[in-house]
């Protein structure tokens, strides 16, 4: 399934939040087993290098990392700005992650 159904020869477009460990690292293993470019994204630079890094090892050489801390709008600013410039759409998103804050549930942001 490597190809959109809609788009031969265009591969679908994936961001995976909270994706260097647990649910969301496995997200991004199934979706790269699928033929979807997989952008695995985590606050720690590090740790989301050494996730894309396993998957890369594992076979998925479409899995790329990108920062992202997704209770800072810059951070959200800067990944829109990487998918537009490198890839011109986003077909996937995966909202998975877990935020710490315990007086915290929803954050809204503008369109700014």
């Amino acid at each position: 399934m490597a190809e959109s159904a809609l788009n031969p020869g265009t591969k679908r477009i994936a961001v995976v939040t909270g994706a260097n460990k647990g649910i969301g690292f496995e997200i991004c293993r199934q979706l790269a087993s699928n033929g979807v470019k997989v952008v695995l994204t985590a606050r720690d630079v590090t740790r989301g290098n050494e996730a894309a890094e396993k998957l890369r090892g594992d076979g998925y050489s479409d899995v790329i990392f990108h920062q992202l801390d997704v209770a800072d709008p810059a951070s959200i600013s800067s990944l829109a700005d990487f998918i537009k410039t490198q890839f011109g759409k986003l077909d996937i998103l995966v909202m998975q992650l877990r935020y710490p804050r315990s007086d915290s549930y929803c954050y809204c942001y503008s369109k700014e």
